[in-house]
């Protein structure tokens, strides 16, 4: 297989506003892809292994093989209706989930033993802000992708533009929030919205869409209530949600849903 690569794109043109902002380039390059029949929504990593996210089912591969080592899966008329994205914290497999595409909108947190798969506990938010669809760990806290779409998931006079994100603490109360550019959906396009979402390298949170091959930065403002977006990369997978290495910060994992592929990828800078 041939190296893929990525430029990172930064210019004026999807600065939207900040013109103060000096980025070097950054690329992305693919070092690694192996089939997993459980992609179909996002991964997870920790130390040893990669978490396959389907709909109603987890896969657990080794990180180095590549080779399956265990799976979990709920029955069809079980609670579990959509599973989205995952993390690994404090010895815990933490994913989203919702009911998408049912409306009125439903969401929650479910945690899974990372060893064995087995269900330990789950964190309810019933009908909230919208769809669950990513979370991760930020400043002693959580953040979590509240989503919303144009599609048959619409709730009403509702569109994407209507996706937040919201903080918590450690108990799960809110303690703020943010709304992402207009400008950023505008450029996305479509029905969906934002599939998956994590902070990363430089301290920027990187978050992608749902079946485009673009990964795009956002920073916290300084004031007001709108992430800053200041620069898009392009990727070799289509969206959906994905998840950084703990054991090397510039690598990161993603889905190819069609092909049931996990992609592994290093950005790095290029100055």
């Amino acid at each position: 297989m041939g190296k893929w690569v990525g430029l990172f794109l930064i210019g004026s043109a999807i600065l939207h506003g900040s013109d103060s902002t000096r980025t070097e380039d950054w690329q992305v390059e693919e070092i690694a892809r192996f089939p997993a029949e459980e992609a179909r929504q996002g991964v997870a990593v920790d130390g040893d292994f990669i978490y396959v996210i389907g709909n109603r089912e987890v896969g657990k591969y080794d990180k180095h093989t590549h080779e399956k080592v265990a799976g979990w899966s709920s029955p069809q008329d079980g609670p579990i209706i959509h599973l989205n994205a995952g993390l690994v914290h404090d010895g815990e497999l933490v994913m989203s989930h919702s009911n998408y595409p049912g409306v009125p909108m439903q969401s929650s947190v479910e945690r899974f033993d990372p060893a064995t798969l087995n269900p330990i506990g789950s964190q309810s938010f019933g009908i909230y802000f919208g769809s669950l669809t990513w979370v991760d760990r930020w400043d002693g806290g959580w953040i979590a992708c509240f989503a919303h779409y144009s599609n048959r998931a619409a709730e009403p006079n509702r569109d994407p533009t209507w996706t937040s994100l919201v903080r918590f603490d450690e108990q799960w109360r809110r303690m703020g929030g943010w709304a992402f550019p207009a400008a950023l959906f505008e450029h996305i396009g479509g029905d969906y919205t934002l599939s998956g979402g994590a902070m990363g390298p430089g301290g920027y949170l990187y978050v992608t869409g749902h079946d485009d091959r673009e990964l795009h930065v956002l920073r916290f403002p300084q004031m007001g209530s709108v992430l800053e977006w200041i620069g898009t990369v392009e990727i070799p997978f289509e969206g959906q949600a994905f998840a950084w290495d703990p054991a090397d910060p510039e690598v990161f994992y993603g889905i190819r849903k069609k092909a049931r592929e996990v992609v592994v990828c290093r950005l790095h800078r290029v100055k």
